[in-house]
């Protein structure tokens, strides 16, 4: 197949793109290599990419409007995996600008592209962050999700309702992955993992929040990919079953469907922390802090809804991954 990969200088983009490539699909990557973090890790990650038979890469912001029409009706994708977004939970506090101009304006464009150009089907990001102010765990897709604790999670829940609205309008079959913290090799300079990791080979202090009274449902990246692929190979399609009169939000009459990807196996933060030292061989320093504004205690994904849709859920344990990450992480730091 033709596969439009946006974000694909990202740390999932570019993975995924890897996989569709391996798999012998001609894939187009698109990003506009912003500045959030270190250009230098978008420009290696885009460096594993180009060269390869199959693939090419179209560097534009999807913000812009008319770029993103002359692309698809160039291209003529059959299907797309959408994963450029401006990340981050707390940067969306201070940037706010930034995650209208790319998550929403971004998104309709790319839906746009997809309605006016017979995409087969459209699969995007979405975030365990839109349970929001949800306590119930595991989080599920059946549970309501309107109650965002930050504007990032806010243009996520969008999204979802955004590809609900082109897939009953227009029959436009679209899935959304709410993805549960993902690390591993090339990962995010801003996320925890990498922040960890460097502080502590640098002998620095890291910051440790709510007083390390935290649980993440830490994904491997790997995990991730394969769920993607997985779900780009089967369209979503209307479910037979579902009940206008008691509608459930991971049901729809529409070629609409959104799944949690997750490890399904919450880990302390101290843990975590714990793994890291382990794999380095050093204990870090720890300045204990509040809650951050925007962030929750805890996350935990219910993935039995994506093993029933594709046959598949993660389950990457968290030492292993931690050791190939660190590993990596030397490696690419020459430390």
């Amino acid at each position: 197949m033709k596969i439009l990969v946006t974000g694909a200088a990202g740390f999932i983009g570019c993975e995924t793109a890897l996989r569709l490539l391996e798999r012998g699909d001609e894939v187009v990557g698109i990003d506009n290599l912003n500045d959030y973090y270190e250009v230098a890790l978008k420009d290696a990650r885009l460096a594993r990419l180009n060269g390869r038979p199959g693939f090419r890469f179209v560097k534009f912001d999807i913000a812009d409007r008319q770029g993103v029409a002359e692309l698809f009706a160039t291209e003529k994708f059959d299907r797309v995996v959408h994963l450029a977004a401006q990340a981050g939970v707390r940067y969306s506090i201070q940037n706010p600008h930034a995650y209208a101009d790319s998550n929403l304006l971004g998104f309709v464009n790319i839906l746009e592209g997809c309605r006016h150009n017979a995409v087969q089907h459209l699969v995007y990001a979405s975030s365990s962050s839109v349970y929001g102010g949800n306590r119930k765990m595991p989080f599920s897709e059946h549970d309501s999700v309107d109650h965002p604790v930050s504007l990032y999670a806010a243009t996520k829940k969008a999204n979802e309702l955004m590809a609900h609205t082109y897939s009953h309008l227009y029959g436009l079959p679209t899935t959304g992955l709410r993805f549960f913290t993902v690390y591993g090799p090339w990962g995010r300079p801003d996320m925890a993992p990498f922040l960890f990791a460097g502080a502590i080979l640098r002998g620095e202090p890291i910051k440790v929040f709510n007083h390390g009274d935290m649980k993440r449902d830490f994904t491997y990246i790997d995990d991730i990919v394969e769920g993607v692929i997985r779900v780009v190979d089967k369209p979503a399609a209307v479910d037979a079953g579902y009940d206008p009169i008691s509608a459930d939000p991971a049901s729809s009459n529409v070629p609409y469907r959104v799944f949690n990807i997750g490890n399904s196996d919450p880990v302390p933060l101290m843990d975590f922390i714990g793994a890291l030292e382990s794999a380095i061989g050093r204990v870090a320093e720890k300045i204990y802090l509040p809650m951050q504004d925007g962030d929750v205690p805890a996350t935990y994904a219910d993935t039995a809804l994506l093993d029933a849709w594709v046959g598949f859920k993660p389950a990457t344990p968290i030492g292993e991954g931690v050791s190939r990450f660190v590993a990596w992480y030397r490696d690419y730091y020459q430390r």
